[in-house]
């Protein structure tokens, strides 16, 4: 019996491309139609002191989205990461108010941090107690510690302008905010890409018992993503802090909805497995266009928060239905 081969359709390696990368091309559409479209209704959006003020107010959530994208891949999620921001934000305003040294405050705040982080890591991982449940007691414990540390009340931060130079400084330029987030994203490519440790994370996410059963660490790397995402918040609370020159158990109201908002719109999967560091900052950097935009636009600030999540429900279902194959246009396509 013979086999008869055909040449390659024209055209189908660019569909592949497509296919392979939909997710990434969506967002990035629609990332530069939310530019073009703010652009157009307001002059000051795309002037450059406006653009570096985006930046420099998406870093914190930048840098908790580069490690909330590990989590998300081990089919994991943290909803506490708002919560330990507040929690370390009051806390470092404290200790620095009490005289400790602001470089010494800065280690203290990245291992205490690491420990809330490890502590989550430990139920999930180790006790099998679902992320969502652990991380949304989080949510509400840390919360409940900054209020308890502050009384509900800002704790400035003064004689430490090295440490305010964190958050409001430039180099070059540019942000030192800016600056930082660009580091973590850098580093979130080497891990995720470059490392045993990323195919780590990604196995877990897409079998953990297979990961497992193969002689992988799957409890070990579940845990030490949790970390690094309480690494990733007390980086984001420091940044919070220099900027705003205080600590305050108000800071970071809504924020790991932005993080994981702008982690699956850049089309890391939720279901684990399946992750994609581009589009975690470009779907973070979409949520900071939106945001800023429509406060240039004078939009009330009670519609903005509904207009938003409408955008992103509508972007999240472009991904998932026109970009990934679910309608196909063309010959045989689908209604479905």
């Amino acid at each position: 019996m013979s086999t008869t081969y055909t040449e390659r359709v024209a055209g189908s390696a660019l569909r592949d491309f497509v296919t392979d990368f939909a997710q990434v091309l969506s967002i990035a559409t629609f990332f530069i139609i939310c530019l073009v479209f703010f652009g157009t209704m307001s002059d000051v959006f795309l002037t450059p002191a406006n653009l570096l003020n985006i930046v420099r107010q998406a870093a914190p959530i930048l840098v908790v989205a580069v490690a909330m994208t590990m989590v998300i891949t081990t089919a994991g999620i943290d909803l506490s990461v708002g919560s330990q921001v507040a929690f370390i934000n009051a806390l470092a305003a404290i200790t620095i108010s009490a005289g400790v040294p602001w470089p010494v405050a800065i280690v203290l705040m990245l291992a205490a941090g690491a420990m809330i982080g490890g502590v989550q890591g430990w139920f999930v991982s180790y006790q099998g107690i679902p992320a969502f449940i652990v991380t949304l007691a989080g949510l509400s414990i840390y919360r409940g510690a900054a209020l308890l540390l502050t009384e509900g009340y800002s704790i400035p931060i003064r004689d430490a302008d090295g440490f305010l130079w964190l958050g409001r400084g430039t180099l070059l330029g540019i942000p030192v905010p800016a600056l930082i987030a660009v580091l973590v994203v850098i580093a979130g490519f080497v891990v995720m890409w470059r490392t045993p440790y990323g195919r780590q994370i990604i196995a877990c996410g897409s079998n953990l018992e297979a990961a497992r059963r193969v002689g992988m660490p799957a409890r070990r790397v579940v845990n030490s993503v949790y970390v690094l995402t309480g690494v990733a918040s007390a980086l984001a609370a420091l940044l919070l802090a220099a900027r705003l020159g205080s600590g305050s158990s108000n800071a970071a109201q809504g924020f790991e909805l932005q993080v994981i908002a702008g982690v699956v719109l850049g089309g890391t999967s939720l279901m684990g497995g399946k992750t994609s560091m581009i589009g975690t900052v470009l779907g973070t950097l979409t949520i900071a266009v939106i945001g800023n935009g429509l406060i240039l636009m004078h939009v009330s600030p009670f519609f903005t928060q509904i207009v938003t999540g409408v955008i992103i429900l509508l972007a999240i279902w472009m991904n998932t239905r026109l970009f990934t194959g679910t309608w196909k246009i063309g010959k045989g396509a689908s209604n479905g």
